[in-house]
């Protein structure tokens, strides 16, 4: 199996979060006939639409061995950016363009070939089992994806031993990085209450605006750690303030400001909230704070399957990994509460940009890697 013909046909497949645009199709196909047992899992809630999910597995055996990832992709932007059609999967001086040609449809594709290989040589008999996670809500609210798989799975009495997620995880060329955790993600908003008046009389009125700003700079200007072994300080960053003020003259009564916080695993989202409220109390006035935590920090432990892994790159790369715990989250983030899990796929640099796109030889290379940590996983497992 050609990973570079599968790469294709998932990218012509315009699978923009929730459409699926077929995608689940083509792999299904290309799985059923390697001989595993696909299961197709849409779900859906009040507040989202229906998005589509596959698990697929071959074996029976334990351990079971995973790879996971998203056929969805982020939107297109503006079309006129493009030198190619988004969707074309057209091939120019070796590299193969389109959205998801880096994030991260090229892998799963190279997750088929390599399984396709492993089975061929092995004649189908190996110590466990090999499956693949993969959902259509990656890029979008991720409420009805592989959080729901899992579940699923746990319901079903499926057992995951260890899992590759498939995203781009290398900055720059193929063997640089291997990611085996994640930071945690907390967003809020703060509402400052005050009292409006005229900007003449500031004494009479209690100014919001004045407020907020103390407790941002609260956040902003006294680190909220030093950072870990593995990860670095936890990173506040201010996305909008907002006053809705269209006069000078007039102090407002109320003011906004929305931030989101990329924190490390000296903290759960719960403990950062609670340092969050104990900062602005310290400022004093009322205030509300609505915040949503969309994953915890995790670290994966070194181990058998981040050994296994930087074995693998390094085999075929000739390359030595760095263990990461950069960028923003995955579903990993999910993953990592059932079993051990790492990250490798493709190089980022392109990732939801205009143009993305891989080199040809990364896709073969990749294929070719997933191949070597099949055989080191279950070489172990004898």
């Amino acid at each position: 199996m050609d990973p570079i013909d599968l790469s294709q046909a998932l990218i012509r497949c315009p699978s923009v979060t929730p459409t699926d645009a077929g995608a689940m199709d083509v792999l299904t196909i290309a799985l059923e006939g390697l001989g595993f047992t696909c299961h197709r899992l849409p779900f859906a809630s009040d507040e989202s639409p229906e998005v589509q999910n596959l698990y697929a597995r071959i074996g029976e055996a334990g351990p079971n061995f995973c790879f996971a990832g998203h056929t969805d992709v982020v939107p297109v932007g503006d079309s006129s950016e493009w030198a190619t059609d988004p969707f074309g999967a057209e091939i120019h001086d070796n590299r193969l363009f389109g959205r998801g040609a880096s994030d991260m449809k090229p892998a799963i594709a190279a997750f088929v070939a390599a399984t396709a290989r492993f089975l061929e040589a092995r004649g189908g008999n190996f110590p466990g089992s090999v499956s693949l996670l993969i959902t259509g809500d990656e890029e979008g609210d991720a409420v009805n994806g592989t959080v729901k798989v899992l579940d699923w799975l746990k319901n079903e009495g499926e057992v995951l031993d260890a899992c590759l997620v498939g995203e781009p995880t290398n900055p720059e060329t193929l063997g640089e990085m291997v990611k085996i955790g994640r930071r945690g993600s907390l967003s809020a908003t703060i509402t400052v209450k005050g009292t409006s008046g005229h900007a003449a009389y500031p004494h009479l009125a209690d100014n919001p605006i004045h407020r907020l700003m103390a407790m941002l700079s609260s956040i902003l200007d006294t680190p909220l750690d030093d950072g870990t072994a593995h990860f670095p300080p936890s990173t506040p960053v201010v996305t909008t303030f907002d006053v809705g003020n269209p006069v000078t003259n007039v102090i407002p009564a109320i003011a906004t400001a929305r931030l989101n916080i990329r924190f490390n695993d000296l903290h759960t989202g719960d403990s950062l909230e609670a340092l969050l409220r104990q900062r602005f109390n310290e400022i004093g006035g009322e205030y509300e704070m609505a915040v949503r935590v969309s994953g915890e920090a995790f670290l994966t432990p070194h181990g058998h399957l981040s050994d296994v892994v930087a074995k693998a790159v390094q085999s075929v790369t000739g390359r030595g990994p760095e263990f990461s715990t950069t960028g923003g989250t995955s579903d990993a983030r999910f993953i990592k509460d059932h079993c051990p899990v790492c990250e490798f796929g493709l190089t980022n640099a392109t990732a939801h940009k205009a143009n993305e796109n891989a080199r040809l030889e990364d896709i073969r290379l990749l294929a070719d890697i997933y191949l070597a940590v099949l055989d080191g996983f279950f070489d172990g497992a004898d």
